[in-house]
């Protein structure tokens, strides 16, 4: 620095401007390369504005000058923890330093600095040692440290403990670790790789959990500083149990005194053994040894409480003394023992003893009388007339017992058994002595009686009659017989099958073999089939077999799958001249009868007839269920004389269908006229047949005579007439192979004058009246009103 302002100075008194370039650059070269870093410590903590160093002093140059050049320190990192004071150079600290939060992670803590200079530009570094004080303590992870060691371990044992932490470094941080005073442990200290302290307590005296269950020592840490701060925690020793105590006994022998008739479950002494021990090592148990298999069955020890109990019915005359070997064990498996001797005082209370000998637990049902279910023997220890016995069966039971020798006895069968009825038998056998006080015992012996296939299956009808809408899905399940076997087990289980006829068709029905489902293979048609029967076969798993049967009869349900078919007139007929209606008809007259019949059954083929459509709507009517078409009003000149109806049949189904039939009415003046102009629309059969049209005209001209006689006659009857009554159809068509009245014959209403008698006849045809454009079909005769009988009509009008 003092190099570069006196050649800076140099500079200034030569006046050569260039020179002082020169020089100047030479100087920032030379300040550069040899210029060092200045270096300051401060002690953490200190307070704010601080003084770090006298930078002015330390760079040779006067206060002045730094403000001249306006000198400043820039700190690295985003915080600037210095500041310059241009005016005395002094460097100050702008808040107070904590090494600790500054350098948490390092031995030393340095901040970096640079002074810069302007005018000309220079840069100057520099570097703050923040100095540790002892300021922080030592701190332990947890107020309480717990150790669990057991009583048996060996001394020389170490036992790592938690290490404190001081955040101070150096001789501040943590330095030692101190153990209070106790007669069990002692502290070593050891270094780790780091340099840090750790602590470990070595047992140098054997624990005993029995003296002493748990001890509490106090650690102290501390490190290094002037004054030394220091940290303390608790270190609590739990003394785990070992099984080092045998179970002690009370007394050595417990004597016992304990009439014969004791009750069961009556207290005979509490045997007791204390064990200092802790926990399962000082948990008793008791168990009975070198005791005799007697004994044991007379009595019986808690293992838990020590506590004998009267376990069977001691008897004086077999044993006057018992003598048992109880030992208690502790968890750890050390045992004690003592012995128990019971004294049996002599009563005269011995009841009879049952005592079964074998037993037959199941029997078949069909078992012949007199058959054996058990043998037993009866025993009454007294003496005398007190060790008499007696025994009977309590209740009515198919059951009796029969002495045989030695007081041993026969349970038989007194009577035929019945499995069904009664399955099981709970016998109470009851033994009774002749003493004074007659005492007496009960055995209960179940019998369970075994079932035989002896019942045929019975299905709960004997017809089941099941129901199914046509047009079914296969597979589709309608319902289920049932039948029910009062056997048992495998003779219970029942299979259902269908009973197979020679020379039937397999039947359109199922059944499960499992739960007897009734199923329809496959869709069923009312119009083919209504209804049909078959047979069931229920058969049980016995052996042999018993089965039964029962009828399946299975109902067709009808549905509304066939429209209407129109009979009259046929679909295919034509319908440019099929009636004729004279002109002169009245209301009422009968035209022509639709006839249709529908396949379904019930309302389904219920049918009903409308006029759908009409070439006069109000001339004509159709009755809604007979089908006749009629006038509705008398003909009149102004209607068309070719009128065309079309008539809807439907029947009742849901959803309905329907059918039509259209129907070609020609309106006529005269029978005569009407035909001649049918005939001549008609074509001729053969063109080369001159003669047959000659004949046709012939009959065509006497037809026409007659026709005028017939119509005079009618009208000479209707005047006379005072009532009319129209003819009615058959009521079934069943006359023809269509199944309606044939085409070759057409109705003729004939009413004469003056009268009140109609009539209704068949008019054989003389020639056939075609309608236009519409030949005869072979072998098919056409009727027509053209040609008629004149003499018989003449004679049926008189």
């Amino acid at each position: 620095g003092w190099l570069f302002w006196r050649l800076m100075a140099c500079g200034r008194r030569s006046g050569d401007s260039k020179r002082q370039v020169i020089l100047f650059i030479l100087c920032v070269c030379v300040c550069q390369s040899g210029a060092e870093t200045l270096r300051y410590s401060l002690a953490e903590e200190m307070e704010k504005d601080s003084f770090v160093a006298n930078i002015a002093k330390d760079l040779g140059v006067s206060p002045g000058q730094l403000a001249a050049r306006k000198a400043r320190v820039v700190s690295e990192g985003n915080e600037q923890l210095f500041r310059l004071n241009q005016n005395t150079g002094v460097l100050t600290a702008k808040e107070s330093l904590d090494r600790e939060e500054i350098c948490p992670q390092s031995d030393t803590c340095t901040l970096f600095f640079k002074i810069f200079f302007e005018n000309p530009l220079q840069l100057i570094r520099g570097e703050v040692e923040v100095r540790d004080v002892n300021d922080n303590s030592p701190v332990f992870p947890e107020k309480e440290m717990v150790l669990e060691i057991l009583e048996t371990t060996s001394p020389g044992s170490r036992f790592l403990l938690e290490s404190a932490q001081d955040k101070d470094v150096g001789s501040n941080g943590l330095q030692n670790y101190s153990l209070g005073s106790n007669s069990h442990f002692s502290l070593a200290l050891g270094t780790g790789k780091g340099g840090a302290k750790y602590a470990e307590l070595v047992l140098e005296r054997q624990l005993d959990r029995e003296e002493q269950r748990q001890l509490n020592l106090l650690l102290t840490a501390t490190d290094g500083g002037s004054p030394p701060r220091s940290a303390t925690a608790q270190v609590r020793i739990v003394v785990l149990d070992a099984n080092d105590n045998i179970p002690v006994f009370g007394r050595e022998v417990y004597e016992v005194r304990l009439a014969e008739n004791s009750p069961p479950k009556q207290l005979v002494v509490r045997v007791a053994a204390a064990d200092p021990d802790e926990g399962s090592n000082g948990k008793v148990r008791y168990a009975f040894t070198q005791t005799s298999e007697r004994s044991r069955q007379l009595f019986e020890l808690n293992p838990a409480t020590g506590e004998i109990r009267v376990a069977g019915n001691l008897d004086f005359e077999e044993a006057e003394n018992h003598e048992m070997a109880v030992r208690a064990t502790d968890g750890g498996g050390l045992s004690a023992h003592c012995k128990v001797q019971v004294e049996v005082l002599d009563v005269n209370d011995n009841a009879p003893e049952i005592a079964l000998t074998s037993l037959t637990a199941s029997i078949p049902e069909d078992a012949p009388p007199r058959t054996v279910v058990a043998l037993f023997s009866v025993r009454d220890r007294d003496s005398g007339e007190n060790g008499r016995t007696t025994c009977a069966i309590d209740g009515d039971l198919p059951f009796s017992l029969t002495p045989t020798f030695d007081n041993y006895y026969e349970l038989r069968t007194n009577a035929a058994l019945d499995r069904e009825r009664t399955a099981e038998y709970n016998i109470t056998i009851t033994a009774m002595d002749w003493g004074t006080t007659r005492l007496s015992s009960r055995e209960s012996i179940f019998v369970q009686i075994s079932d035989v296939n002896d019942n045929p299956p019975e299905f709960t009808q004997e017809i089941y009659t099941m129901s199914v809408t046509e047009n079914n899905s296969s597979m589709l399940r309608i319902g289920s017989v049932n039948a029910t076997d009062a056997d048992a087990g495998k003779n219970a289980r029942v299979n259902y099958a269908l009973v197979r006829q020679e020379g039937k068709e397999q039947p359109d029905v199922s059944v499960n073999s499992e739960n007897g489902d009734v199923y329809i293979l496959r869709p069923l048609d009312y119009e083919e089939v209504r209804a049909f029967e078959v047979a069931v076969r229920a058969t049980d798993g016995g052996s042999p077999p018993l089965s039964a049967q029962a009828v399946l009869r299975v109902v067709v349900r009808d549905e509304n799958d066939n429209a209407p078919v129109v009979l009259h007139p046929p679909p295919d007929s034509s319908a440019a001249a099929g009636e004729l209606v004279p002109r002169w008809a009245r209301a009422g007259y009968l035209v022509a009868k639709v006839v249709a019949v529908d396949a379904d059954a019930g309302q389904n083929a219920w049918l009903s007839y409308e006029l759908a459509k009409a070439t006069e709507p109000g001339l004509f009517r159709v009755g809604l269920h007979s089908g006749e078409v009629r006038t509705a009003r008398a003909v009149a000149e102004r209607d068309a004389p070719r009128q065309r109806l079309v008539v809807l049949v439907r029947d009742r189904g849901q959803p309905p269908r329907s059918a039509t039939a259209t129907l070609g009415i020609a309106l006529v003046d005269g029978f005569p006229d009407a035909h001649l102009r049918v005939s001549e629309e008609a074509p001729a059969a053969e063109p080369d047949g001159p003669l047959t049209l000659y004949l046709i005209v012939c009959l065509a001209c006497v037809s026409a005579l007659f026709l005028a006689t017939a119509v005079a006659a009618v009208v000479r009857r209707a005047r006379r007439s005072e009532a009319e009554t129209l003819p009615t159809f058959p009521k079934a068509a069943t006359e023809s192979n269509a199944g309606s009245l044939p085409r070759s014959y057409v109705y003729d209403v004939c009413f004469a004058a003056g009268t009140v008698n109609s009539e209704f006849r068949f008019l054989r045809p003389l020639f056939p009246c075609l309608p236009a454009g519409l030949p005869p079909g072979p072998g098919e005769q056409r009727s027509s009103v053209c040609s008629q009988d004149a003499a018989n009509l003449g004679e049926e009008g008189d």
